[in-house]
């Protein structure tokens, strides 16, 4: 199944799939985009305490106003549960789309070529499978949300909304340096792992021939070689992309830092109440969220 022609039918099925699946796509981005309006609402809530209520000192405004956030991210908990259920069984969809197609596949595949066969196309599924079950899926859903979450911290106050754009950019540069940095380790570790797990498949169809010559811990030796380099491979890619976890990290703490010390000097200028210096904060860690 890795070779041009069934490459092709293998993408032009899944294609197929997906597209079976779009309706409950387009139900879940949608429920995503009232999951993205719900979020600002702690933004607004620490807003109105510190802009209205502290200032009122009126008990009943907090309580009301208490009750209404509350019963609003209940709401977000119940769509946020939905949406994953809808993609939880959009991946058993197209397990139940593809599974037998990949299955039949296999072993046909082992007619035709006995040493060809190979359960890890059905592995390579079960990843599709994972994928679409995720975070980077929701991911996916919500970067739209990213320039108008940014345009919001814009409205408080351009300085903040600048501090946002530069830490979306200097983060969004920071991920993409990652994936440049691991790809190859990766993709390379990955077939170093294939192509150990088919040595041993192949290995356990002549057991009893390697058995009875002796040949198994020459074997052995062959595949920990095989394995070393798989390991080898994914733990330098590992060592990258933790490096660059920890700056990204640092980057997002000196972000929130930093908005929230402009933010302060903004107060202190009165170009914007303390309710908006909050808001503007919380409202820029979501916004950094999907990037």
């Amino acid at each position: 199944m890795r070779s041009g022609p069934a490459q092709q039918i293998s993408k032009s099925e899944l294609a197929i799939a997906l597209g079976m699946c779009r309706s409950a796509f387009a139900s879940a981005a949608a429920f995503s985009i009232f999951i993205n309006m719900l979020v600002l609402v702690p933004s607004i809530y620490m807003l109105q305490i510190y802009d209205r209520v502290l200032s009122s000192r009126n008990e009943t405004t907090l309580w009301v106003m208490t009750l209404v956030c509350v019963a609003l991210i209940g709401v977000y908990a119940g769509l946020e549960t939905v949406r994953s259920q809808i993609l939880v069984r959009i991946g058993s969809r197209i397990d139940q789309l593809l599974g037998g197609r990949v299955f039949s596949a296999i072993f046909k595949i082992a007619v035709l070529r006995p040493s060809g066969g190979s359960s890890q196309s059905l592995r390579d599924l079960d990843v599709v499978r994972e994928f679409l079950t995720g975070q980077g899926l929701f991911a996916l859903f919500d970067a739209p949300w990213v320039p108008i979450y940014t345009a919001l911290v814009f409205m408080i106050h351009p300085l903040l909304g600048v501090i946002s754009l530069l830490g979306a950019v200097i983060i969004f540069v920071t991920a993409l340096a990652n994936e440049l940095a691991t790809r190859t380790l990766l993709r390379d570790a990955t077939t170093q792992n294939i192509g150990a797990l088919r040595f041993v498949d192949s290995s356990l169809r002549n057991v009893e021939a390697v058995e009875a010559m002796g040949m198994l811990e020459g074997i052995y030796g062959r595949w920990q070689d095989k394995r070393s380099q798989s390991l080898q491979l994914q733990s330098a890619a590992s060592d990258r992309a933790g490096a660059i976890t920890a700056f990204t990290k640092f980057v997002r703490i000196v972000l929130q830092m930093m908005i929230l010390g402009a933010g302060a000097w903004l107060v202190i200028q009165n170009e914007i109440t303390a309710g908006l210096m909050i808001a503007a904060s919380i409202i820029m860690g979501r916004a950094l969220a999907p990037v």
